[in-house]
């Protein structure tokens, strides 16, 4: 027996999702210290419930997917709002050397996913999965990919696949970066622990009298609001970068230029962001964008996991925990090998490094909970602070964006 839900009912359990998952962070200590998401943590609790159901009763529920969509494309266009070129100036080359290293890994774990997929007797459109899809990219693009992949490949159950190989790499990523910086510190002899009173003072950080740029942790005293005005202004922004993405969609149908929707939304964002940045002077509310953009990513994931059919995975378990084993050793190999050599073998380049492991398998937010974990331990480390968000945020996305468009021509 088959339930449908329209897009209202859609929305309502997906906003319960997120309670639900709200509740399940603030009580269980293993969800936040591995900075599970609150729509994953909720979402897959519902999913394991939707599964039960299903083997017990025979029940399938089904839920709009036009809102799911919807939520996707607003998501993507956030991460090109956000990518203001002249931030990349302030990252200096080290920026630059850090992309190359993250472009080269991306190359390096598909071509591990895809060539493992294939010796298992796997499609190898399930290493992409089991690679930069949902690891570099997390839950966001792997759900943005597997609706891709199910609709223009035939790959049945990538969104389910998906989502579990991305909550993997969120708590190996967590694991990961903090034990491997720390091994770096402490066998190359980088740096001293802080005393107790130096953790201290680190940790109430105080931005100079005439400082222009306020730490991160602590923010500038007057910011601006989010206003009705200032939401109709990111409104229309977001309008702009999915009118811009559907046209462009429409026009590459069937050229050599074909991208999925999510990449035009993203790539319009980006677009839309810097032309009024350097042609008309407008600043863009940047706080607005990471709001809106947030809370359209949360619903997405809420949606995609109230979606997902568990039953589909039962007999990829086996090989897909192979390939995402083997992806575990690469990363930290690549950390310590790459990562490390080439951003200099210094202490920035340990906790770029734990970084590193933290959006390579998980997400930006867990490559920051990583090097915090060294810098409350070893000092600060500002290159490291101001590379990662920049890298993570949303470089990362467009490079991985174009770069599986690349990996899927060849597949194809």
């Amino acid at each position: 027996m088959n339930v449908t839900f329209g897009a209202y009912y859609t929305l309502i359990m997906a906003v319960l999702v997120l309670l639900l998952g709200k509740l399940m962070t603030r009580h269980i200590r293993f969800l936040r210290d591995f900075n599970i998401p609150e729509p994953v943590s909720g979402g897959l609790l519902v999913a394991a419930t939707i599964f039960a159901l299903h083997q017990i009763t025979g029940l399938s529920l089904s839920f709009e997917g036009s809102l799911q969509s919807a939520f996707m494309l607003v998501f993507f266009s956030s991460i090109g709002l956000s990518a203001n070129f002249s931030k990349l100036r302030e990252g200096g080359s080290g920026l630059f050397i850090f992309l190359g290293v993250i472009v080269v890994f991306i190359t390096v774990q598909n071509i591990v996913g895809v060539g493992l997929a294939s010796l298992l007797g796997l499609d190898p459109l399930i290493g992409l999965v089991a690679g930069s899809i949902t690891l570099v990219g997390g839950h966001g693009t792997a759900g943005a990919w597997g609706s891709v992949l199910e609709s223009q490949y035939g790959l049945t159950g990538a969104t389910t696949l998906g989502i579990a190989c991305a909550t993997f790499g969120l708590v190996i990523g967590g694991l990961l970066g903090g034990p491997l910086a720390k091994r770096l510190i402490t066998r190359n002899q980088l740096a001293q622990p802080l005393t107790e009173s130096e953790q201290l003072r680190d940790a109430s950080p105080t931005v100079s009298e005439g400082s222009e740029v306020a730490n991160f942790e602590s923010p500038s005293n007057a910011p601006r609001l989010i206003t009705a005005d200032a939401a109709v202004e990111t409104l229309a922004l977001f309008a702009a970068c999915l009118a811009f993405a559907e046209f462009m969609t429409g026009l590459t149908k069937g050229t050599a230029v074909q991208l999925p929707t999510f990449v035009w939304a993203l790539g319009g964002g980006v677009v839309i962001r810097n032309v009024l940045d350097y042609v008309f002077g407008f600043k863009v509310f940047d706080r607005a964008i990471d709001v809106f953009g947030n809370a359209a990513l949360s619903i997405y994931l809420a949606i995609a996991l109230l979606s997902l059919k568990l039953w589909e995975l039962t007999d990829l378990a086996g090989p897909l925990m192979i390939i995402l084993a083997a992806q575990t050793v690469v990363m930290a190999l690549y950390a310590v090998f790459v990562t490390f050599r080439v951003m200099g073998k210094n202490y920035d380049a340990a906790v770029l490094a734990a970084g590193h492991c933290g959006f390579g398998m998980g997400a930006t937010p867990t490559a920051v909970a990583n090097m915090q974990a060294i810098t409350n331990q070893y000092g600060p480390s500002h290159k490291a602070f101001l590379i990662v968000p920049l890298v993570g945020a949303f470089f990362i996305d467009i490079i991985n964006a174009f770069l599986l468009q690349g990996m899927l021509s060849l597949l194809r």
